[in-house]
């Protein structure tokens, strides 16, 4: 029970304030007659609170920067119309900052024995589950000089999933997979390539492919061209170590690992290979096997939306182990991590033979373009010992890059907005030469 403000203005200029008049509320008592019996009236005709039914229902996913819509159904099951004031509350991150009061706080009316909805627009700014918390609900009476207050618990959570930007290069790296694929005229070589058909010889074709036979018969010298194999095996490991909560940008590297992970699996699916999903630091934090070709990415997005970066060391020996089990037949492993030196040295190079010797291994890693923009600045002297550092910073990036070339890894290493395609183009290369 409290008092409002009209109530409060009444009391003030016709009334004694006496001050607490129950335990754990205040108010003022009058001793103006008709203000107090306007008062007791007013409270006892404010629809009761801990009687209503409410239930939820709307949106349980939404991609992050997307709007999720959450329904509450009130029921008014009294004999009094409710006139209320209502607060569904939320995580602070379930919204855009300076959003919050508009979004989440509610007018209504409801007479009595029915029932109104209300719609809260949820738009989060970060990935992973929002949980809503407790539904506060203020009923007035008629006049508005008293209300009563109480809070419900209705669950519902939303899950924010990886908003996929990368999506955009998808149809440009499916018509290259196309060309792969033997349904434009195109020349690919190597082991794990199937024959597909022949054609006439043009300028530039490797002359290992020309078909003698086939040029014996017709008057023009016939090629083959191949077909890269399906059914390939590939494993995406997202390191979720410390390293990847570093932020380069407005976002942790993590989420752009994420997003790489996610265009090549959408191509890789179309290709006929298989796809699977492994998050590891000291445990496994995200697991994902034997999704069909429609299915895998959905699930993909579904096991990311919770991930966050560990401040743990990776145990590279464990994620090593559990990648071959994870693997048992030839794959293509692609390793979603950084290029730091001492973690690499110290951790990766160790173990790395034990992945090389079964498998194809792709290294990909998210470099930060502030370094490339230090490394070009001049102008004074701050700037120079800036250059000069983040020169360093590129060498030794460099460096670890070449040790893990050594050991037979494609390295692929760039920003946040090229890596996808660049980690697309390096599986499609990959393909190409019939290295899967």
């Amino acid at each position: 029970m409290a008092l409002t403000g009209r109530a409060a203005l009444l009391a003030a200029l016709g009334s004694i304030p006496v001050g607490i008049l129950e335990p754990g509320w205040t108010g003022i008592l009058a001793v103006n007659g008709p203000l107090a019996l306007a008062c007791a009236c007013d409270f006892a005709l404010a629809a009761p609170v801990r009687r209503l039914v409410l239930t939820r229902s709307g949106d349980t996913s939404t991609r992050l920067g997307e709007t999720a819509d959450v329904t509450l159904t009130i029921t008014n099951p009294s004999r009094r119309p409710l006139r209320a004031q209502l607060r569904d509350a939320w995580p602070p991150s379930s919204w855009q900052p300076g959003t919050e009061i508009a979004a989440s706080r509610h007018r209504l009316t409801i007479p009595p024995g029915e029932r109104r909805r209300v719609t809260t627009r949820l738009r989060p700014t970060r990935r992973g589950d929002r949980q809503a918390d407790r539904v506060t609900i203020r009923s007035y009476g008629p006049l508005g000089l008293f209300s009563r207050q109480g809070a419900h618990k209705v669950p519902w959570t939303v899950r924010i999933l990886p908003p996929f930007t990368s999506r955009k290069h998808l149809p440009s790296k499916l018509a290259r997979l196309r060309e792969l694929d033997g349904r434009t005229s195109v020349l690919t070589r190597g082991e794990g390539t199937e024959f597909d058909s022949l054609r006439e010889y043009v300028p530039g074709d490797d002359t290992r492919s020309i078909d003698w036979r086939a040029t014996a018969r017709q008057s023009s010298v016939a090629v083959r061209t191949w077909r890269p194999e399906r059914d390939r095996h590939i494993l995406l490991v997202l390191d979720t170590g410390r390293t990847s909560a570093g932020r380069v940008g407005d976002a942790p590297r993590l989420d752009a690992s994420m997003d790489a992970a996610l265009l090549l699996a959408a191509l890789a699916s179309r290709a006929g290979d298989r796809v699977a999903l492994l998050a590891y630091d000291r445990r496994v934090r995200a697991l994902v096997q034997g999704a069909s070709a429609g299915d895998v990415l959905p699930s993909l997005v579904n096991a990311m939306a919770p991930l966050e970066p560990e401040l743990v060391e990776t145990d590279a020996r464990g994620l090593t182990a559990t990648a071959l089990r994870t693997a048992p037949r030839r794959s293509l492993i692609v390793l979603l991590t950084t290029l730091d030196a001492a973690p690499v040295e110290q951790g990766l190079l160790p173990v790395l033979p034990q992945l090389t010797q079964r498998h194809t291994v792709l290294v990909a890693s998210v470099a930060d373009p502030y370094i490339a923009r230090m490394a070009k600045a001049r102008g004074n002297t701050e700037a120079v010992y800036e250059a000069a550092a983040a020169a360093q910073a590129q060498s030794e990036r460099q460096h670890t890059a070449e040790q893990l070339r050594r050991h037979g890894v494609t390295v692929v290493d760039a920003t946040p907005e090229d890596l996808a395609p660049a980690l697309a183009d390096a599986y499609l290369a990959l393909k190409a030469a019939g290295r899967l």
